[in-house]
């Protein structure tokens, strides 16, 4: 294989537009949803008659179906099938070309704009025809592009990838920092990750192997992020341990190492992000405030989805490829479920973790909240929206009440507001703030709230609202007090501060 297979091989994918808007094109909306299900039936037989590069390369690679060798020469023409062979992309078999790697396309939108990549890991279930290997390295899945889009994503000089499987975080976190480290405790994940920043031309990211922070023992760095393999998995012989959801720990072991070992590889006022699991034993999230305490650090932890012992084994064991019906199945779920109940686990959540070291002195936030609704239809940059609430908790937590009240703030541009009225009433029943980005919040509003709220355009300071909403609500028979009014509403403005309803001045 000569040097430079890499840099014929990208060129071939970009003449084919081998790109997501090029197979969309190929084999159509409804096939590609399909696809995103897990069925390859409609794409197939889109693709079956087609010769043209983009098709074949999505057979070969997508769909994992063999090919004609001279398609395969054709799709490949600077590359060729010599050094796709050494790159360990393809290699022969009875009935033609087959793929040994799963290799597609993949776009995103961030903070620095457009962008699309192409990835490779291991073939998946529906190419291989049964179960995953326990050495399986993922694709870009749903959690994949979950913590790629909570990413915040400023400019910083340093961070590290923890347990990067194919690399995908690694490659966005390149886009906003000078030097990324990957680590995962997968030879083959590492090579993977190096191989992928090489085809996509990316070369500021180092990968090394080992489990945890072991690879980066006594470093800092300004960003953490992390999708690690936190899946809870019975320690029970016949029960296999998938290394990229599997740390081989007991329960939620290894996100609590996780959270306690950022606080000593974090640089003062730098941040960790991760997904994680844990586990009501009763205590949930309980749990993860008393890890956060542990490790001493600010967090933001939201709890997405709770699920019960019974379809979180479901769930996990269908993931490794093994489906009802399969008397593998079964053994399976009893061993979960004897797991749970071996530590009186009744369910578990799962959401985002965000930590952050103070730059001095103690933790000043600490949230712990249940969103379990869907999140809004703009919420895809989640990242930014962080970035921002946190800026503004920390903007709004250096005020003393004075010092707020002399603040003008102004509404968020994706704020609503909304009333319900009962048939034939002037009053509204209810009256709530909605966000249309964001996590999507929804806050209930009573009368004082809505009017500041609505009065907030950057005229006037909050004081002065308040001086005029004491007025215009008081009564000859119910005079209200200014200082009272103000001491209920403060704390709710700060609220809405911290998460992005309102916003502070502009610079």
């Amino acid at each position: 294989m000569r040097p430079d297979a890499i840099s014929r091989l990208r060129s071939d994918l970009a003449a084919a537009r081998f790109t997501v808007d090029g197979l969309e094109s190929l084999w159509g909306t409804e096939a590609g949803d399909a696809l995103t299900r897990g069925h390859i039936v409609p794409a197939a037989r889109a693709l079956a008659d087609d010769v043209r590069p983009a098709a074949v390369l999505a057979r070969l690679f997508v769909l994992g179906r063999p090919v004609d060798r001279h398609e395969a020469e054709r799709a490949l023409p600077s590359l060729g099938l010599a050094d796709a062979q050494g790159l360990g992309l393809v290699g022969e078999s009875p009935d033609g070309i087959r793929a040994l790697l799963d290799l597609r396309p993949y776009a995103f939108v961030d903070a620095h704009g457009a962008g699309e990549w192409w990835i490779a890991s291991d073939l998946g279930e529906l190419a291989l025809g049964g179960a995953l290997p326990e050495t399986h390295v993922l694709g870009v899945g749903g959690a994949s592009a979950t913590l790629s889009g909570l990413m915040i994503d400023r400019p910083i000089a340093t961070a590290l990838d923890l347990g990067t499987g194919c690399g995908i975080q690694a490659l966005h976190a390149a886009r906003h920092a000078d030097r990324v480290v990957a680590t995962d405790i997968s030879a083959l994940a590492l090579e993977l990750a190096s191989f992928n920043a090489r085809l996509n031309g990316v070369s500021n990211i180092e990968v090394r192997r080992g489990s945890l922070y072991e690879p980066v023992a006594g470093e800092r760095f300004d960003h953490i992020v992390s999708n690690p393999p936190f899946v809870i998995t019975p320690r029970a012989e016949g029960v296999p341990a998938y290394e990229y959801r599997d740390a081989g720990l007991v329960g939620d072991a290894l996100v609590r190492d996780v959270v306690v070992g950022a606080a000593e590889h974090l640089e003062p006022g730098g941040v960790a992000q991760l997904l994680a699991n844990w586990e009501y034993a009763p205590d949930g999230l309980e749990r993860v405030r008393r890890w956060v305490a542990e490790a001493g650090l600010d967090a933001w932890v939201v709890e997405r989805e709770v699920q019960s012992p019974e379809r979180y084994a479901e769930t996990w064991i269908r993931d490794g490829g093994t489906r009802a019906g399969d008397p593998a199945f079964d053994l399976l779920y009893s061993a979960w479920l004897d797991d749970f109940a071996s530590r009186g686990v009744r369910a578990i959540g799962f959401g985002y973790v965000l930590l952050r070291r103070p730059r001095s002195g103690r933790p000043a936030l600490a949230r712990f909240e249940r969103l379990h609704e869907p999140l809004a239809e703009g919420a895809a940059g989640l990242g930014t929206h962080l970035a921002a609430c946190l800026d503004a908790h920390d903007w709004q937590a250096a005020l003393e009440d004075d010092a707020l009240g002399r603040q003008r703030l102004v509404v968020a541009p994706d704020v609503t507001e909304e009333r319900h009225h009962w048939p034939g009433s002037a009053d509204p029943a209810v009256m709530a703030l909605r966000q249309g980005s964001g996590f999507g919040r929804s806050v209930p509003l009573d009368t004082a709230l809505a009017a500041l709220v609505g009065a907030c355009d950057g005229e006037l300071a909050l004081d002065a609202i308040i001086a005029a909403l004491a007025q215009l609500l008081a009564s000859e028979d119910d005079p209200l007090d200014e200082a009272a009014l103000r001491a209920e509403l403060l704390p709710r403005v700060r609220e809405l501060l911290v998460t992005g309803f309102l916003l502070p001045p502009s610079p």
